[in-house]
């Protein structure tokens, strides 16, 4: 019998602004976005909780975030003080929405340097939910539109492409697509802007979901996934 195929999209950087506040909604309401990263320290998370409270069907984890959009410098190098800045993020995470994150994943991929994977390991162990990169994921993160800094090549992130992915780099069990979709507004500047509406249209295009229902897989969030974690731990 064939195991199934999970897919997880995974919206990053909600919180960071009104725009890609609305646009992570808007993937989700309309598209397959089914669950998202919540950055505490970014510039519209008032908004962003709120959104959440109307949308409890979004799991939203949190996007651990020293870096901003390079407008901010932390030593990484001092694993004392990542400690302390991981715990203060987590126990925000918390006061704002009552509840412990569905996951764990930074901006950046900042938890994935070598030094401090196995911090954030340990870290999040405690808390029995996904560290991406743990292995209990597998992590598609080609879903990006400049893999070259400030070169756009929209095609990385167009239906046909993600369709490719779809088809060809899922695998048994369970699967996370990162992704970054949003709209433009005056809270927020980064190189990566325009990219992200042309993300929202991608993600709600109806292709999409008929690839992800032809092929059989099954659209899930990192709620469900930390449902079936607990069960196996029974």
């Amino acid at each position: 019998m064939t195991a199934e195929k999970y897919v997880i999209f995974n919206a990053d950087d909600f919180g960071a602004s009104t725009g890609i506040n609305r646009g992570i909604i808007d993937a989700h309401l309309k598209g397959v976005v089914t669950s998202t990263s919540f950055m505490v320290t970014g510039r519209a998370v008032a908004d962003g909780v709120a959104m959440s409270r109307d949308h409890p069907e979004l799991a939203v984890g949190l996007h651990w975030d020293v870096l901003g959009e390079d407008e901010r410098t932390f030593d990484t190098g001092n694993v004392a003080a990542v400690r302390d800045e991981f715990k203060r993020q987590l126990d925000e995470f918390d006061r704002l929405f009552g509840r412990p994150p569905t996951h764990i994943d930074s901006h950046k991929h900042t938890h994935r340097v070598e030094h401090l994977f196995p911090v954030f390991a340990e870290m999040t162990r405690p808390l029995g939910v996904p560290l991406r990169g743990d292995g209990r994921v597998n992590c598609i993160g080609g879903f990006y539109a400049q893999w070259e800094w400030k070169v756009t090549e929209l095609k990385y992130i167009g239906v046909p492409f993600l369709q490719t992915m779809l088809r060809d780099e899922v695998v048994e069990g369970w699967n996370e697509f990162s992704c970054h979709p949003g709209y433009e507004s005056p809270d927020f500047t980064s190189v990566y802007l325009m990219e992200r509406a042309v993300e929202v249209r991608t993600l709600t295009d109806p292709a999409i979901r008929r690839s992800i229902d032809d092929l059989g897989y099954r659209l899930a969030s990192y709620a469900d996934l930390s449902v079936a974690i607990a069960t196996m731990q029974r």
